[in-house]
Parts: structure tokens; C-alpha cells; sequence
């Protein structure tokens, strides 16, 4: 018979006709222990993934309830915002009160003993202490002026993400991953509250391609936060501080309004403006630079018809497009960097090493680019192939690491998991992850054989 945790469930805890089929009870009385805890693991996948599949059968039991709070104190919150582990934690453990509550109705229902499950987990990984205060759903408000979470606490603000590398790769507010030209100096947001212009050269004699020497980012005045703050980086300074020299604007209130934040000196950058939640990082890898940014939606929207040309906001202009439709057609070997390869060769170039002080370039064929690729990306996603093009465009293997941390600031800051990957147009792996019908037919069809295996 069930234990206790199951206690009311019975034989029609599941709907799923032939599920009995899957499970041979007298293995499953053997191995019941582990597949209490595999059902509980594949339900909060499945309530993560696809919560619509997600049904509370008891009427009494408040476990959605507890989980949409905990949702909705927490979807602001991403690790570069100030403050993300003590906000984090407040609110598991306001999660972990709320099923306390609700424990005696929820008796037997395997979403809330997931949720127990995940809760117990997470604190632990975060190191959240049990007792402690916790958020409250409906706290008293008092905005702090110079922080726009506080400000747009209960409207629940979208955020849009766009992020620039390699030669460069350009992925826009609208998803839409886009390789281009773009040499010169080219607005990629500039709107009321932010302009970013990023700067590109030629990498290579002879080809289109291009990379990002220059970022120039303009914070502009907000009443009674900041006033205008200019930050500019440069290929080898990258400063951990605005023009003026300042790292910040101070506090206003309780909250500080915009600050500087440097990870790696020379290398890593982050620019938090609390004011108007934007972050932006800052990377040099190699002799090039990347730039990653995450902004509400409502103000990324704030600019006028003077302001239209933005990168991030509409892509590149159709004549700067190298790749075609979202297809990136892979190069060979260009020309001009055998012949450069060939310079660096001649014993005239033998002791000038600190013209390439970021590594001498190579010849990369198709598979040893593929090779070099892996080592740091295994998802053969977007990034991927951007990873392989830029190596047989440049030769320059920082372009490896270059498209990685690309990938890495794009998972930190972009808002919506399930948009993170992007696949080439026409690959297999695009098909297939078009249609998650199947996989859900799947997981749920395998979670009502383990719980009719479990009553047994």
C-alpha cells in the first residue's frame, strides 16, 4: 500500500490510458525510495517547462498560489542586480512558509511536494538561512525614486536584451540573430534614457568582416537620480570608472542610482543603472571588445522618428548583412590572411611580436574551427556557428572565448529561458526544437506510469 505522503491519491491519481503497461510493480517495490524521487524531480521539470500542464486536483490545496507569489517576487531579480542573494532568499523562504501552510490540503498532490523538494534545494545551494525575514506579496509601499524596480513594483515590467560580439554577431531586442558589416561608428540604443554606440574596424585586409574597438555609453540626466554620465571603453582601457573619473552618482534615498562594477580590471565591466534597471557589460577578449545589455521594454520603446536607426531596436540595414535570412554561410580561408600569416613568417617579423600581442593568427579549416569551438560551446547553437565563422574569417582564437562569454552575459541577462537558444535556419536541430509536443506527451505519459507503479 502507499505511505502516507500518498494517502487519498488511489488508482485514479492518473488519467493516462496504458500507463499501467509501463511499470512492473514488483520492480517498483524494490526501487520505490528512488522513484518518489524521480516523479518529484520530473514534475518540477515539467511545472518549469510547461506550466500549463501543471493542474492541482485537491481544490483546497494553495500550492499555485504559494508558487505565483514566489514567481512574482522574484522575476525582477537577476544575479548582476544589486542585492539578488539577500531578495532571493527572502522570498524562498516566504515560499517555503506559504506550503507550510497549505501542507495539510495538499496531502498526496506531487506538485507541492516538488515544490518542497525544489525549496529545500535552492536554499541550500544559495546558502539561505531558515529563519530570516521574508517577502511579502503585498508589502507597504513606499517607491524609492531612484530605483525603477521600486517604482514599477506591481506592474511587473518586461525587459528586453540585446548583445553584440565576434565580427560582429548582432542579437537584437526581437530575437533576431543577425551577422554584419557595420565599419564605422553605429547607434545600437538611443532612446530618452540611453544611447550606446559602438565603433567597428576591419579585421582582416581584404574582408568584410568587422569587430568592435570602441563602446561609448551615454546615461542620460534623470531629476533627482543622476546627471549625464559618459562611459567610454576603448581596446586595451577598459576603466572601471565614467569619464569624469566618478564610479558612481552616490546615493539618492536608499538605493544607489547608477555605479560601475569591475569583475576582471582590463577584461570585465558591468554598468548598473538602477534608475531605469538597465545593465550593461563590458568585455575585452583579445584585441576586441563585446558589449551585452538588458533594458525595460517601455523605455526601450521611448525615443522618437530622429532616433530610429538603432541596432538592437531594428537590426542592421538590409546592405550590411553578411549573413543571409538568418543563414550564415561559412568562408574560406580568405586570402588576405595567408598572405598576412606569410608577413608574419619573414625573419623582418621575428622580433616585432608586439604587433600580435593577442596571439599570432592561424588557418583554421572547417573541422579544426568546429574543434576549437567545442572546447568552450557544445550546444551547436547560434553562437556555435558564429564561433566557427569568426575563426575562418580571422584566424583569431580569442573569437572562441569572445563568442562563449557572449553566450554566458546573454544566459545572465536575458529574460526569458526559453528564448535563449537559437539555432541556424534549416538545421536539424532547429527542426527539432521547433515542436516540444512530443516531450511533453512523453514526460507526462512517464510521470503517470511512475505514479500508477507507486500505488502498487
Amino acid at each position: 500500500p502507499p505511505g502516507p505522503a500518498w494517502t487519498g491519491m488511489g488508482r485514479a491519481g492518473c488519467c493516462c490510458r496504458g500507463a499501467e503497461r509501463l511499470a512492473s510493480p514488483s520492480l517498483v517495490r524494490r526501487f520505490r525510495p528512488v522513484l518518489l524521487l524521480i516523479i518529484a524531480l520530473l514534475f518540477l521539470t515539467l511545472c518549469v517547462s510547461f506550466p500549463g500542464q501543471c493542474q492541482v486536483a485537491t481544490p483546497q490545496c494553495r500550492i499555485q498560489k504559494c508558487t505565483t507569489d514566489f514567481v512574482s517576487l522574484t522575476s525582477h531579480l537577476t544575479p548582476a542586480v544589486d542585492g539578488f542573494h539577500t531578495e532571493f532568499c527572502k522570498a524562498l523562504r516566504a515560499y517555503s512558509a506559504c506550503t507550510q501552510r497549505t501542507a495539510k490540503s495538499c496531502r498526496g498532490n506531487l506538485v507541492f511536494h516538488s515544490a518542497v523538494l525544489g525549496i529545500s534545494d535552492l536554499m541550500s545551494q544559495r546558502n539561505c538561512s531558515r529563519d530570516g525575514p521574508t517577502s511579502s506579496t503585498h508589502p507597504e509601499v513606499h517607491p524609492e525614486p531612484c530605483s525603477y524596480h521600486s517604482r514599477t513594483h506591481h506592474s511587473q515590467p518586461g525587459y528586453l536584451f540585446c548583445g553584440l560580439f565576434g565580427d560582429p554577431h548582432l542579437r537584437t531586442f526581437k530575437d533576431s540573430f543577425q551577422t554584419c558589416k557595420v565599419e564605422g561608428a553605429w547607434p545600437l540604443i538611443d532612446n530618452d534614457y540611453l544611447s550606446v554606440q559602438v565603433t567597428n574596424v576591419p579585421v582582416v585586409p581584404g574582408s568584410s568582416a568587422t569587430a568592435t574597438n570602441k563602446i561609448t555609453i551615454i546615461f542620460k540626466p534623470y531629476e533627482g537620480c543622476t546627471d549625464q554620465r559618459v562611459y567610454q571603453a576603448v581596446t586595451d582601457n577598459l576603466p572601471a570608472a565614467f569619464d569624469d573619473g566618478t564610479v558612481s552618482n552616490g546615493a539618492a534615498g536608499k538605493v544607489r542610482a547608477l555605479w560601475i562594477s569591475e569583475r576582471t580590471p582590463g577584461h570585465h565591466v558591468e554598468l548598473h543603472a538602477g534608475y531605469i534597471g538597465v545593465t550593461v557589460i563590458v568585455r575585452q577578449l583579445g584585441r576586441y571588445l563585446t558589449l551585452a545589455v538588458r533594458i525595460p521594454e517601455e523605455l526601450a520603446q521611448a525615443y522618437d522618428a530622429t532616433q530610429d536607426l538603432q541596432l538592437c531596436l531594428n537590426g542592421c540595414p538590409s546592405g550590411e548583412r553578411i549573413d543571409q535570412a538568418g543563414h550564415l554561410p561559412l568562408p574560406l580561408s580568405p586570402p588576405a590572411l595567408g598572405l598576412q600569416l606569410q608577413q608574419l613568417r619573414r625573419p623582418s617579423y621575428a622580433s616585432q611580436t608586439q604587433a600580435y600581442p593577442y596571439g599570432t593568427p592561424q588557418v583554421f579549416g572547417v573541422d579544426g574551427a568546429k574543434e576549437r569551438c567545442r572546447e568552450k560551446l557544445e550546444e551547436p547553437d547560434i553562437y556555435f556557428h558564429s564561433c566557427v565563422f569568426d575563426l575562418l574569417t580571422t584566424g583569431d582564437a580569442n573569437f572562441t572565448v569572445a563568442a562563449y562569454s557572449a553566450q554566458k552575459d546573454m544566459e545572465s541577462l536575458h529574460p526569458h529561458r526559453d528564448r535563449w537558444r537559437i539555432y541556424p535556419r534549416g538545421s536539424a536541430t532547429s527542426t527539432l526544437n521547433s515542436d516540444c509536443q512530443p516531450i511533453k506527451r512523453l514526460t507526462l505519459l512517464l510521470l503517470c506510469a511512475l505514479s500508477v507503479a507507486l500505488m502498487y
